[in-house]
C-alpha cells in the first residue's frame, strides 16, 4: 500500500503535466519562437517544381524543324534525341490504317514500338510476328513469326531496331534475332539468359540487349554470339516493360530497374561510371519503385535521365559528374530540342526546362482522369514530341493534344484511336500504334 508522502509527491508530478505538456512552457514562461526557414518533410516526397523567376524572361524557341528520313530505334535511334521535326500540322483523318497482328492480350500486352526505315515500317504484335509495312499505302510486304518454345508458356515484351539492312528483335522468352528488312528471313537467332523486356539496341555492329534480372548482353551483330555481360542488382518488383540502352562513341548507357545507370565501354562492358536515380524521400509502395523506364537520352556530352521514383539527371557523359538534378518522376522520355528538354511527369504535367541547368521555365497541368471530378479513367499520356512547331501528346482514351512550346497553352485537341501506345515520327508522317495492334499514318 502506497504510503502517504510518496502519493503526495506523485500527485504532484502528474499535476505538472498538462502544464509542461499541454502548455508547452515551463512555469509560464512565453513559448520561443520557431526556427526561421522552410519546413521540409522528412517523410513524403515534396516537388520542388516551380517556374524559376531567374529565367522567366528567356524566350523558348524551337530550332528549325528537319524532315527525319528515318526512325531506326526506340526513341528515333542510337540516342534516342531526335530534336524538332517535320510533321503534320493538323492531325485529322489518317492516310491509311493496317493490322499489324495480334494485339494486347489478358497475359501478353503489346509493347513494342514500330520503326522506321528504307521506305518501310517495321513492327512485331503480342505474338512476336515482325512485319513489314509500305510507308505510302501501309500494304503489308512480308510477316516472320519467331519460333516460340512450348515449354516456357507465355511471354511478353521485348522490341525491335534496324540497322544495315537487318531487323533486330528481342522477345520476352529471352530470344535475340536477326531478320532480313528486305524479305524477312531469319538470319540468326541466340538465347539469352533471361526474358527480354525493352528493346535492343545496336550500334558499331554490336547488339545490347537488357535482361529481366538486369544484366546487359552484348552480341555480335553480325553472327549473334555473344561477347561480354555486366550485371547490375536484381530487383524483385519493377514496372511493366523496360527502357532500351543508349550509345554513343564506344560507350553504351544502361538503366536498370533499381535505379542504376551505368556507362560501360562497349567492346569490353568495363563501368567508366554509373549512378543512382532512387528518390530517397518517398515512403507510399507505388512511387517508392526505383524503376528508369523512360529511355536515357544523351546530346553528346551529357547524358538526361528519369526515374519512376523521382529524380531527373543530367549527367557529364565522360565523368560521370552531375551537371544538375530535380525531383522530377516519369516514365516518358524527355525530348530534347534546341536549349530545351520537356518532359511529361507522372502527375500528367508537362515542364519545361532549360538544358544547361534544368531551372524549369514553365509548367503545363493536362488531364490525368477521363473523370477528373470522380478521378476515375487513367489517362496513358505518350509524349510529348516537337513536331511541325508544336508539342504532341498522344492519350490511351482518343484524344491529343498540340502545346505551345513557348508557354505551355492548349493550342487544338484533336481525335485519335482509343488505347494508343506508342508513335513514331519520318519523312513528314506521324506513325501510331494502338494496344490493338493497329498502325495508322498521319500525314
Amino acid at each position: 500500500m502506497m504510503n502517504g508522502p510518496r502519493r503526495v509527491g506523485l500527485a504532484a508530478v502528474v499535476s505538472l503535466l498538462p502544464i509542461l505538456g499541454g502548455c508547452g512552457t515551463w512555469f509560464g514562461d512565453p513559448e520561443p519562437p520557431p526556427l526561421p526557414g522552410e519546413r521540409i518533410s522528412i517523410l513524403l516526397y515534396e516537388s520542388d517544381l516551380a517556374p524559376d523567376p531567374r529565367i522567366s524572361e528567356q524566350v523558348v524557341e524551337l530550332p528549325p524543324a528537319y524532315r527525319n528520313a528515318s526512325w531506326t530505334q526506340v526513341g528515333g535511334g542510337a540516342l534516342h534525341a531526335v530534336g524538332h521535326v517535320a510533321g503534320p500540322t493538323e492531325i485529322t483523318k489518317p492516310a491509311w490504317r493496317s493490322s499489324i497482328g495480334s494485339g494486347a492480350g489478358r497475359y501478353q500486352p503489346l509493347m513494342s514500338e514500330p520503326v522506321i526505315a528504307r521506305g518501310r515500317v517495321f513492327t512485331m504484335d503480342s505474338r512476336y510476328k515482325v512485319s513489314a509495312h509500305d510507308v505510302e499505302q501501309g500494304k503489308r510486304l512480308w510477316q516472320t513469326r519467331l519460333p516460340v518454345p512450348k515449354r516456357d508458356g507465355e511471354a511478353f515484351g521485348g522490341g525491335i531496331a534496324y540497322d544495315l539492312g537487318r531487323i533486330y528483335v528481342s522477345t520476352g522468352y529471352g530470344d535475340l534475332a536477326a531478320i532480313d528488312a528486305e524479305d524477312g528471313k531469319i538470319v540468326w537467332t541466340t538465347r539469352m539468359p533471361g526474358p527480354l523486356r525493352a528493346a535492343p539496341l545496336v550500334m558499331d555492329g554490336q547488339v545490347f540487349v537488357v535482361t529481366v534480372d538486369n544484366q546487359l548482353i552484348a552480341a555480335d551483330a553480325e553472327s549473334g554470339d555473344r561477347q561480354w555481360r555486366h550485371a547490375g542488382f536484381a530487383e524483385t518488383t519493377a514496372l511493366l516493360g523496360a527502357a532500351a540502352p543508349t550509345g554513343l562513341d564506344g560507350t553504351v548507357i544502361v538503366p536498370y530497374s533499381s535505379g542504376e545507370i551505368f556507362a560501360l565501354r562497349a567492346v569490353n562492358g568495363r563501368p567508366t561510371w554509373s549512378d543512382n536515380l532512387a528518390a530517397v524521400r518517398r515512403v507510399d509502395a507505388a512511387s517508392a519503385l526505383a524503376d528508369i523506364r523512360a529511355l536515357p537520352v544523351t546530346d553528346g556530352s551529357r547524358v538526361y535521365a528519369i526515374s519512376h521514383s523521382g529524380r531527373m539527371v543530367a549527367i557529364d557523359l565522360r565523368t560521370g559528374a552531375r551537371a544538375w538534378e530535380r525531383n522530377v518522376a516519369s516514365v516518358r522520355t524527355p525530348w530534347i530540342a534546341g536549349d530545351w528538354i520537356f518532359v511529361l511527369t507522372n502527375e500528367a504535367q508537362i515542364l519545361c526546362l532549360n538544358r544547361e541547368d534544368g531551372r524549369v521555365r514553365w509548367i503545363a497541368q493536362i488531364d490525368l482522369y477521363e473523370d477528373p471530378e470522380d478521378m476515375t479513367g487513367t489517362i496513358n499520356w505518350i509524349g510529348p514530341m516537337a513536331v511541325g512547331g508544336r508539342l504532341l501528346v498522344l492519350g490511351s482514351h482518343g484524344q491529343g493534344l498540340a502545346i505551345d512550346p513557348s508557354g505551355g497553352t492548349i493550342l487544338d485537341s484533336f481525335k485519335l484511336p482509343d488505347q494508343v501506345m506508342a508513335a513514331a515520327i519520318a519523312d513528314g508522317t506521324l506513325f501510331v500504334q494502338t494496344e490493338d495492334a493497329d498502325l495508322l499514318a498521319y500525314r
